[in-house]
């Protein structure tokens, strides 16, 4: 299946301070606030939710294109994805701006202070779809995640005028779009993603209610936290699929890219939405027992074991000889 994934690409700069904000911080001084905390550690993650998405396809022995914007900088993390399966040939590289990068220090009580820097995803606007068509001999599927948002409405609209099926997933963009863009981002869309509090303030903002978006699209896929999946079908029965059991619960970070990147390979490898969710919610544990939302590792013979205990011995079976040519094609690449 030709899937691309567009959406953010970025870097994560996560430090701590061992100490509280609030003693270094004078209420009545903060119109010149100036201060400097010494933190004790940082970690560098990759992420950004389409790297998040095409690397987890790319696990399960897909061959994602990744599709997004990036800085100079991007070497070492483009060459991390290309050793993991990933297309980055439709990746534009801008000439003056770093990739996007996160940055948040954390205190002792969890208060944050962060800043965020899009960088070159401002570029994504740039990139047309057709010529990634074009080099693919056509797109089966197109992920729209969130991004750039001129670019999130220049590839919804390509989509729609081009024909290419597409998976709508606009997630943080939704805080700051007004009902008229969440309605041009998401009509057309095969698959809808999003989670509980994404769903409500969709209806919200579009003032359409489930039953009108489910005549926009085809497929609601709504992820409720430890409560697993919700999806929507018009005319058909409402689907709930559980959380398969996590090991340890370490790291919540790019849990749904997880899923969604699972959901997706199981509809790449023409199986059920049911079963589709079941491998998602099972990538989504993977990626909580890990420290960062590309740290995990599949083995073949650990996930069809675990998808048997999560969901049955049919569901293994169904999923085991798909698992293992993945497995035994990221071993020859």
């Amino acid at each position: 299946m030709r899937i691309a994934v567009t959406g953010s690409i970025a870097t994560d700069h996560l430090m701590t301070f061992d100490g509280r904000f609030r003693d270094s911080l004078v209420v009545e001084q903060l119109d010149k606030i100036s201060v400097s905390f010494l933190v004790e550690d940082l970690e560098v993650r990759r992420g950004g939710v389409a790297a998040n998405i095409a690397f987890g396809l790319a696990c399960l022995g897909l061959r994602p294109v990744l599709v997004g914007a990036v800085g100079r900088d991007f070497g070492d993390y483009r060459a991390w994805l290309e050793r993991h399966g990933v297309d980055c040939d439709s990746i534009h590289t801008s000439e003056l701006r770093h990739t996007a990068r996160f940055v948040c220090t954390t205190d002792k009580s969890h208060a944050q202070i962060a800043s965020f820097y899009a960088g070159a995803m401002t570029e994504a606007r740039q990139i047309e779809l057709s010529p990634v068509a074009g080099r693919l001999d056509g797109l089966d599927l197109v992920l729209i995640g969130a991004n750039d948002p001129e670019a999130m409405r220049r590839h919804t609209d390509e989509c729609r005028d081009r024909g290419y099926a597409f998976a709508a997933d606009p997630s943080q963009q939704l805080a700051w779009s007004d009902g008229e863009m969440i309605r041009s981002l998401i009509d057309g869309a095969t698959y809808l993603f999003s989670n509980e509090y994404e769903a409500a303030l969709t209806e919200q903002k579009t003032g359409w209610s489930t039953e009108k978006i489910l005549s926009r699209v085809q497929v609601l896929v709504t992820t409720l936290g430890d409560q697993g999946v919700r999806i929507h079908r018009k005319g058909e029965e409402t689907i709930h699929v559980p959380c398969a059991p996590e090991r340890s619960k370490t790291d919540p970070t790019g849990v749904g890219d997880g899923f969604r990147a699972g959901f997706l390979a199981g509809i790449g490898w023409g199986l059920s939405v049911e079963r589709s969710a079941q491998v998602g919610c099972l990538l989504a544990a993977h990626v909580i027992e890990t420290t960062g939302p590309q740290e995990y590792h599949l083995t073949h013979r650990d996930f069809v074991t675990r998808m048997a205990q999560a969901y049955g011995d049919e569901a293994a079976a169904d999923v085991e000889p798909i698992v293992r040519c993945a497995q035994e094609e990221i071993t020859r690449a």
